[in-house]
C-alpha cells in the first residue's frame, strides 16, 4: 500500500548544550556510544531500512558529521599500509556511496518542524522518514524497519511510540488514539507536553517519524508555537482526519542520548549487548558496584 520509504532527514542542528564542555567543538552526534558516534548508529539505522539517501539538517560547526561520512584517504593508506584489514573493514563496510549524504543549513534555530521543513527542496514529494539521533534504540529489527513495514500496510503517516508514566506526559508529545491493538495505534489527536490530568494517554512519541510531504505545506502555514519555535506536531495535527496516521509500540528499548543519564545507560545496554565487550564489561559493574 505505502511508498517505498527512500529517504530519511536527520536534525542534527542543535547546541547540545547539556553535554558541555563535551559539545564545545564536537557536535553531540558524535558523541559515541561503546565505539561509534550517535549519528552512524542512525545513519545504519536507515540504511537498514532499505533507506537510500541520507539528509542532514545541519548548524554551524558540524563538519565533522560530513567527514565522518566521507573517504579519508590518509587514514585509508595507512590502515593498508599497516595490513590492518578488520580496521578497513570496520570504516569501509557503512560508508554511503558518493552522493547518498546531502546536508542542508537550518540557520535559525527555530525548533524541529523548522527543520524538517528546511528539507524540503531534497525531499521533493515522496513519503520520507525522520530519525532524530538523540533517541538510540536498542533493538532485534531496527526501529525505523518496523516503522517502513507498518507503513507498507498503512500508507499515510507513521510515528514511533512508547507509554511513558502519566507524570511524565509534560515532556512529551502525546497521542489521542481512537483504536489500539496493544501494538499499533490509529490517532486521532496529538497534544504537545500535556499536563498529567490532562494528557488523553501515556503514548508518546520518540524521534522516528515517517511523513507524507504534505506535512511540509503545513510547516509552512503554521507559523512559530510553543517557545517561538515551528513545531512539527502544530503541523502533524493538521495531517489527522486527511490522511492515514498510526502509532507503532516498536520492539525494543529506547535510551534518550541527549541527556546525561540516558547517555551512559545506553553506553552500557549497548557494551552489554557487543559480544567483544560484553563479558568484560559485566565484570567491571560488578567490581565498581
Amino acid at each position: 500500500m505505502g511508498h517505498k520509504i527512500r529517504k530519511a532527514v536527520f536534525p542534527v542542528a542543535g547546541l547540545g548544550t547539556r553535554f558541555l564542555p563535551a559539545t564545545k567543538a564536537m557536535p553531540k552526534e558524535m558523541l559515541t556510544v561503546v565505539d561509534k558516534p550517535v549519528i552512524q548508529y542512525a545513519l545504519e539505522e536507515a540504511r537498514a531500512a532499505g533507506i537510500e539517501e541520507f539528509i542532514f539538517v545541519t548548524g554551524r560547526n558540524k563538519t565533522a558529521l560530513e567527514d565522518h561520512f566521507d573517504y579519508s584517504y590518509e587514514l585509508q593508506r595507512t590502515l593498508e599500509e599497516r595490513g590492518k584489514k578488520e580496521a578497513l573493514e570496520g570504516i569501509n563496510s557503512w560508508l554511503p556511496k558518493p552522493g547518498q549524504v546531502a546536508s542542508v543549513r537550518q540557520q535559525l534555530p527555530l525548533g524541529l518542524g523548522h527543520a524538517v521543513l528546511c528539507a524540503k527542496h531534497l525531499v521533493g514529494n515522496e513519503p520520507f522518514a525522520v530519525i532524530l539521533p538523540d533517541d538510540l534504540v536498542l533493538s532485534k529489527t531496527p526501529c525505523m524497519k518496523q516503522l517502513v513495514d507498518v507503513h507498507e500496510e498503512t500508507s499515510g503517516n507513521v510515528v514511533a511510540v512508547v507509554d511513558v508514566p502519566r507524570e511524565h506526559t509534560k515532556r512529551y508529545g502525546i497521542l489521542d488514539v481512537s483504536s489500539d491493538d496493544g501494538r499499533l495505534a490509529s490517532v486521532k489527536g496529538l497534544v504537545e507536553k500535556p499536563d498529567p490530568a490532562e494528557a488523553p494517554s501515556t503514548l508518546s512519541i520518540i524521534g522516528r517519524y515517517i511523513l507524507t510531504p504534505a506535512i511540509f505545506d503545513h510547516l509552512e502555514k503554521t507559523g512559530r508555537g510553543a517557545g517561538g519555535e515551528i513545531q512539527l506536531t502544530d503541523a502533524m495535527v493538521k495531517l489527522l482526519g486527511q490522511e492515514p496516521f498510526h502509532g507503532l509500540r516498536f520492539e525494543g528499548k529506547r535510551y534518550d542520548c541527549g541527556d546525561k543519564l540516558g547517555f551512559l545507560e545506553a553506553n552500557i545496554a549497548f557494551g552489554l549487548a557487543r559480544a567483544d565487550v560484553a563479558q568484560d564489561l559485566r565484570r567491571v559493574i560488578a567490581e565498581l558496584t
